[in-house]
């Protein structure tokens, strides 16, 4: 009963194929570059412009503060065969303390920058993919891929196989029982 069931199931896919081909119009397909076209719009400029206008002012802190601890370091090495044991201890530990704010500054900016970063590119991609999409509804295209994304960035009814294959599914799972 199973083989006469995947047989009659291999013959129906079969079949489905052989006159999907048969009956098939002429496709038009489109490839697109999404990596490009995000990097090369002003929108990608003007965010990346925004972002770098947001951070500034933190930067600038951040490299006042490394400004600060270089000084710093090279104050204590200047000064450790003069210093005092306590006055050394005070001061190196004030150096460690020092670098562990500012790695610490350093390692919150980057954190925030790249957040941000990815909610912008987010809403980017999601305008950019608007975009692809009203393009190829406007210009005919059955299908557009993205050529370094790997994947199917619009597709049209025509070549929409969805509910026959869970047709066929429901068939099969059907037979099954």
């Amino acid at each position: 009963v199973m083989k006469f069931l995947a047989k009659k199931l291999y013959i129906l896919i079969i079949t489905f194929l052989f006159s999907s081909i048969l009956f098939a119009q002429e496709q038009k397909i489109g490839l697109v570059s999404f990596n490009v076209l995000m990097q090369s719009s002003p929108q990608f400029r003007e965010v990346m412009e925004s972002l770098q206008g947001e951070f500034q002012p933190r930067q600038r802190e951040l490299q006042a503060k490394q400004q600060e601890l270089q000084g710093l370091a090279e104050k204590v090495q200047k000064d450790a065969a003069v210093m005092g044991a306590t006055e050394r201890t005070n001061a190196e530990r004030e150096l460690r303390d020092l670098q562990r704010d500012v790695n610490r500054m350093g390692s919150e900016l980057q954190e925030d920058i790249n957040l941000r970063q990815n909610e912008e590119i987010a809403k980017l991609q999601r305008s950019l993919l608007e975009v692809v999409n009203g393009f190829a509804q406007n210009n005919g295209f059955d299908i557009v891929f993205a050529s370094d994304a790997g994947g199917v960035l619009y597709g049209s009814q025509s070549v929409n196989i969805t509910a026959p294959i869970a047709e066929l599914l429901q068939a099969q799972f059907e037979s099954s029982e």
